[in-house]
């Protein structure tokens, strides 16, 4: 199926969330029979029903009938597990499914460029937008970075550009979707309940990212990352890869304190890395990712540097709240994984007390003994998870759990001593006590600000 023949088919669209309807407007602006069907009840949904009823769109809740398979072609929402019991039945019946990137693709009259890796996505992304805009680069930024590609495709112009943050749920129902530019920040252990507990099986699926470019498209790849720079072997396109710990012939690199962008053999001293304004070795990485892009499309090496000193990151990123008492608070909701820890406790030299727990994606927390051990001095344990945190971590520090976000953040304040940050890290999901990671950290910032 293509843009072409949509008139009058019969789309089913899985999940009612931001994607979801998107995906569902879009589709029947262009003649499609369009029902939405989410298993919850409609007393949640009642915005997206009422904002789909006037658009004369057909939806189901509280679970999906055999209504769904009625259908050419299935719209899955990343929130949908590739393996969920719908999805395969569709398969089974010989239905197309595809993820909500995978449709709005086909409508994008302009390059594209998808920023995909286990940690770093929405802060590449929207560094990679800051970068083209202030090169005077007319572009969106879109995709799992919270507003859906579906909603700004037939927006865009041949001369726009489309910065994507693309995920590993919506890059499994891909079939054409083609990137003229891709970026792998790195791969690793994540999603380790959605994807067998294999990292073969995750790391094939963010490969996808490239699966369809060829000659004149671009991939770009941590050369330090080896499931990164394993999964591009199998490129059939152009590879530029990014190191922290080596100088590159071709790409980005750390040498002597100083971004350098190397490219046609020709060779830049960018920013000094003290002076991205964005601290860490993992926004080192994503900066380098950044320039690359940027270089790519015309930003110049000047322009790149102010915006780097200028750029102050994303919410729920290694976000500075306030300070009180000599405290500093710092929201990191979107840390929803290790790894993504582990590069937030090494951004601090103070000593730390964290809160750590959620929704369990299956996590192993043996890489981040060392660390706690080391800068520690507290972990308050919340969420689902709250007990396997306390086991993973009483033999490093202190545990104590807390049975709401207010008694955490409480905690935290009582605990906490003058030069100490307080950061919110939890390495899991959120859907235990929110709706969503933001949700989490914007409940996490009002607690502190009423302190």
């Amino acid at each position: 199926m293509n843009v072409h023949d949509l008139d009058s088919k019969t789309v089913t669209v899985l999940g009612a969330a931001r994607s979801g309807v998107a995906a569902a407007e879009l589709l029947a602006s262009r003649g499609a029979r369009v029902l939405v069907s989410d298993q919850q009840p409609a007393d949640l949904l009642r915005q997206s029903i009422e904002r789909l009823a006037g658009k004369g769109i057909a939806v189901e809740t509280g679970g999906h009938t055999d209504r769904v398979y009625d259908c050419s072609l299935m719209i899955v929402s990343p929130g949908v597990p590739s393996n969920a019991p719908v999805v395969l039945r569709a398969l089974e019946k010989h239905v197309q499914v595809v993820s909500e990137l995978e449709a709005a693709s086909w409508f994008c009259p302009c390059p594209i460029i998808a920023v995909t890796g286990s940690n770093g996505k929405t802060t590449t992304a929207t560094l990679i937008g800051r970068i083209l805009g202030d090169a005077k680069k007319k572009h969106v930024v879109a995709g799992n970075i919270g507003t859906a590609f579906s909603s700004v495709v037939l927006g865009l112009a041949e001369t726009d550009l489309a910065v994507l943050e693309v995920s590993s749920f919506q890059l499994d129902h891909c079939e054409t979707f083609r990137p003229d530019v891709s970026v792998i920040l790195n791969i690793t252990e994540d999603h380790m309940d959605r994807y067998n507990h294999s990292m073969e099986q995750y790391a094939a699926s963010k490969a996808r990212v490239f699966m369809n470019q060829r000659d004149n498209d671009v991939v770009v790849y941590s050369a330090d990352d080896q499931w990164a720079a394993k999964a591009i072997r199998t490129a059939q396109c152009r590879t530029l890869p990014f190191s922290y710990h080596r100088s590159l012939k071709e790409g980005a690199f750390a040498a002597n304190g100083t971004l350098v962008l190397s490219l046609e053999e020709k060779r830049a001293a960018v920013i000094p890395l003290d002076q991205i304004s964005i601290r860490g070795i993992h926004n080192a990485y994503n900066a380098m990712a950044s320039v690359l892009v940027g270089s790519l499309f015309g930003a110049s090496t000047a322009s790149m540097r102010n915006t780097l000193r200028n750029f102050k990151g994303v919410e729920h990123r290694l976000e500075f709240v306030r300070e009180v008492n000599g405290v500093r608070y710092v929201n990191d909701s979107k840390a929803t994984n290790v790894d993504s820890v582990w590069y937030a406790l090494q951004a601090f030299d103070q000593p730390l007390v964290v809160l750590l727990g959620g929704r369990d994606k299956g996590n192993d927390y043996s890489r981040l003994k060392n660390l706690v051990r080391n800068r520690v001095k507290l972990i308050i344990a919340i969420g689902e998870s709250a007990e396997k945190v306390e086991q993973a971590f009483k033999e490093q520090t202190r545990v104590v759990k807390a049975s709401s976000m207010d008694q955490a953040v409480r905690t935290a304040a009582n605990q906490a001593s003058r030069g100490d940050i307080v950061l919110l890290s939890p390495a899991c999901a959120s859907f235990d006590w929110f709706r969503n990671y933001e949700h989490r950290g914007q409940v996490f910032k009002e607690l502190v600000e009423k302190l």
